[in-house]
């Protein structure tokens, strides 16, 4: 826990009396753009705290985990409000890697604005592009904020000039920076009016950009007709643009000197839509009936949502909450809705569940720390101690009047990486931390596999496994290690054969004896298992029969090449013999798998492998190098469809077998601007010069 309280160590008030003085500010931005340094800076610039701490030597009020100091970055969310002109800002800080876009997602729904950070001496790439994507997508309004000023390289012109090309032209500056030498001292602002001479081209743009957007159709005619626009009526059209995400005002700052801090907090407070101007999700009754709309008034029906949930074997589990509607009371009881796949679909996240909750002691948050409170108004983001049922993305309301909101969408892991326990011990306590694990972080799915026996971790990319297990080992206690991920495959016959089972064993006392003839004949795809009984003259007594069939299904499952199961197969049993005192259940059983597996060994045992339909969206400068690598991976490409103005979707089939390592693979290739999709379509044979470089499974 931490040593001191979030209001000791902000030294400021962090309760709010009412929705309109709250602004929730999500940091959204490549990983290296400086986002916790300004979030840093911003603290430091309100007086939340003393001084800026640093990345480097992990004393940031945000990047407060072991495994953030270790990595040296965002891995996290996490919530660091201050207080400006009376108005509570919650600084929402998320990580700019791909692995961790599940985290990304929740300060998206945490927050009502955002602050999209670039730094000036980086160029915007593809996956800078990705991110103002996930922005766009849920209609977040955006300021974008040109960092690292003070760096060598830094080119401010050029950057900006990138962002428009990028993002569009209502990418727009609000301010200019003042250099001495190759120092950034203050900022030049072209709202109000500006002496600054570099600064009257862009101070005209600007004005005509603001009336473009503005609901006075003669506000233009007056401007170009040389009238003097009043600078209230500006203003105002402008943040009435900034609320709509139709304009997103540029502000450079540089965290080392603060320069802009004063610039960017202003901004967040009289151009950033406060939670009650911000549309809120829809809400569901727990049926899945529409139940109206919400609105962010502390008077209304309760209505929040779990956006983050973090777990500690000592602390216990604490929820990150954000209220809608409503007020938060400590000791309230309320309602616990989960996802409703039924009505929401497969990607609303984990199982259902349905129940009311006494919820504990309430905080606000300041990086680790906390402040109790008593109660939380509509719009503010605060924690919950110890709601045991809660999972991140679930909703909490009155328990007399339950609701459910519809969920954001949740990241597809699909980088498989299997597991085993270090020891017994570590078995014992495996099966609770991963639980806790998956419940704090959506996009992280466990898989007991039931035919390979597999645990398997599917997670976004490499680094995610690496957090991960570093979290099961710094948390939990529990050390596991990886082995290699095993697909389920098929094993079926080529064509017919016959086999002959006989088991027969004397060594004292009662023996063992059973005798089965089988034939085998392939069966067309997905029909499954037949069994023909064509024994005559009871050679095979009655009572014996059904052990011969559960032999042959044992064997079936355990595979007859490589140890896969066994599919679309009729085995007729022909003939046998029986003892009248050797002869038994558990004879009759092993002849059967003998028989299977003599039958196999006279015919070819075909394997047939898993085929994911794909889609891949890259760049177009992309697609032929994707279709490319796609094909090598012995895909079947099924075409492309244009996606938006500069990207494609790529379809193919490919084998699983092909996928395993693929989320890393196109990333890679793609500097981080591919993404895909993969759902399961069928099974075919597997290639022979494929299947001999299959190991058998032990």
């Amino acid at each position: 826990m931490a040593e001191k309280t979030a209001r000791r160590a902000s030294g400021q008030d962090l309760g709010a009396s009412s929705p309109d003085r709250i602004r929730n500010v999500v940091l959204v931005g490549p990983a290296g753009s400086g986002k916790t340094t300004l979030a840093e800076t911003l603290l430091a610039a309100s007086g939340a705290i003393q001084r800026a701490g640093s990345v480097r030597d992990g004393t940031t009020v945000c990047d407060h985990e072991e495994s953030e100091h270790a990595h040296g970055r965002t891995i996290s969310l996490a919530v660091a409000p201050l207080v400006h002109e009376g108005i509570k800002i919650n600084l929402v800080d998320t990580p700019g890697y791909a692995d961790f876009v599940g985290e990304l997602r929740a300060g998206l729904r945490a927050a009502d604005c955002a602050l999209f950070v670039i730094a000036a001496n980086e160029d915007i790439d593809d996956g800078t592009r990705a991110l103002w994507r996930e922005c766009a997508s849920v209609g977040m309004p955006r300021a974008v904020v040109i960092t690292k000023l003070d760096q060598a390289r830094a080119d401010y012109d050029g950057l900006l000039m990138q962002a428009q090309d990028a993002f569009g032209e209502r990418v727009m500056p609000l301010f200019v920076p003042v250099r001495q030498g190759d120092d950034v001292v203050s900022l030049t602002g072209l709202l109000p009016p500006s002496d600054a001479a570099e600064a009257t081209g862009l101070r005209g743009d600007l004005i005509e950009a603001v009336i473009e957007e503005s609901e006075d159709e003669t506000l233009m005619d007056r401007y170009v007709g040389g009238e003097e626009i009043d600078e209230k009526v500006l203003v105002d059209d402008l943040e009435r643009a900034v609320a709509r995400a139709t304009f997103f005002p540029v502000v450079p700052v540089c965290s080392v000197t603060g320069v802009g801090c004063a610039e960017l907090l202003d901004l967040a407070v009289r151009a950033f839509p406060s939670p009650a101007e911000h549309v809120p999700p829809e809400v569901f009754t727990p049926s899945g009936a529409g139940a109206g709309e919400i609105a962010c008034d502390p008077e209304g029906p309760l209505v929040a949502e779990v956006v983050k949930t973090t777990s500690d074997p000592y602390v216990g589990r604490l929820s990150l909450v954000r209220v809608f509607s409503g007020t938060l009371t400590a000791d309230q009881a309320v309602h616990v809705s989960g996802h409703f796949t039924s009505f929401f679909g497969e990607s609303a996240g984990h199982p259902d569940h349905d129940e009311d909750e006494k919820i504990g002691a309430l905080a606000y948050v300041f990086g680790k720390a906390q402040a109790p409170t008593e109660r939380v108004v509509a719009g503010d983001i605060c924690a919950i101690g110890r709601l045991s049922r809660a999972e991140t993305g679930d909703t909490l309301s009155a328990a007399e009047e339950p609701r459910v909101l519809r969920p954001w969408s949740m990241p597809e892991p699909l980088m498989p990486t299997a597991i085993v326990a270090s020891s017994k011990a570590d078995e014992d306590k495996l099966s609770q931390a991963l639980a806790r694990l998956a419940a704090e972080d959506p996009s992280l799915r466990i898989e007991n596999n039931a035919e390979t026996h597999q645990l398997v971790l599917w997670c976004m990319g490499e680094s995610h496994v690496d957090v991960t297990l570093e979290r099961l080992t710094e948390r939990y206690g529990v050390h596991v290690e990886t082995v290699p991920f095993i697909v389920s495959l098929r094993e079926t016959f080529a064509g017919k054969a016959k086999g002959l089972g006989r088991h027969v064993k004397q060594s004292g006392g009662h023996g063992q004896f059973a005798v089965c003839h089988i034939e085998v004949e392939p069966l067309p795809e997905g029909s499954g298992f037949e069994f023909v009984d064509k024994v005559v003259g009871g050679a095979v007594p009655r009572n014996f029969i059904p052990s011969v069939e559960k032999g042959v299904r044992h064997q079936m499952e355990r595979g007859v090449r490589l140890g896969h199961p066994v599919v679309d197969l009729r085995v007729t049993l022909t003939d046998g013999k029986a003892h009248s005192v050797d002869s038994s259940d558990m004879a009759f059983q092993t002849a059967g798998a003998l028989a299977l597996r003599e039958a196999a060994a006279a015919t070819t045992v075909t394997m047939l492998e898993p085929y994911d339909s794909v889609s891949v969206i890259v760049p177009d400068d992309q697609v032929g190098p994707v279709m490319s690598d796609l094909s090598s991976r012995r895909g079947r490409l099924l075409g492309t469809d244009k996606v938006g103005e500069d990207r494609t979707q790529v379809l193919a089939e490919v084998p699983q077998t092909e996928l395993v390592r693929y989320a890393v693979d196109l990333r890679s290739a793609t500097h981080g601007a591919g993404v895909f999709t993969r759902t399961f379509a069928h099974y075919e044979p597997m290639p022979e010069e494929v299947a001999r470089t299959i190991p058998p499974r032990e």
